[in-house]
């Protein structure tokens, strides 16, 4: 990731997955849901909000990372990959569920 293109954007969403309300997360910049942990694919480089695809990034793996975890992404339209961090308030018991049901 080029630090020098990166947007610093945390604002609150319901999110277009599970319907729940998201408040901004205030340590970094919120890009998934803690409930369901899906994304919007939205991003060519983080917060810039450029990419026209607009489908839902669904969790589909885990990565360890570091002393946490990455959530491991497919867009369920365009069919890309991406890895974002967990967040601090992520459920998780749905990191687990994701977890156990990794292809």
């Amino acid at each position: 990731m080029d630090l020098k293109k990166f947007k610093m954007i945390d604002d609150g969403f319901v999110c277009e997955e599970c319907h729940q309300k998201v408040e901004p997360l205030k340590v970094s910049a919120r890009d998934h849901c803690p409930y369901c942990l899906c994304s919007k694919h939205v991003d060519i480089n983080p917060g810039d909000r450029q990419n026209k695809c607009q489908g839902i990034l669904k969790p589909i793996s885990i990565d360890k990372f570091k002393d946490t975890y990455k959530i491991v992404y497919k867009c369920d339209k365009c069919k890309e990959i991406h890895r974002n961090i967990m967040a601090i308030d992520d459920d998780f018991d749905k990191i687990l569920e994701v977890m156990k049901n990794a292809k």
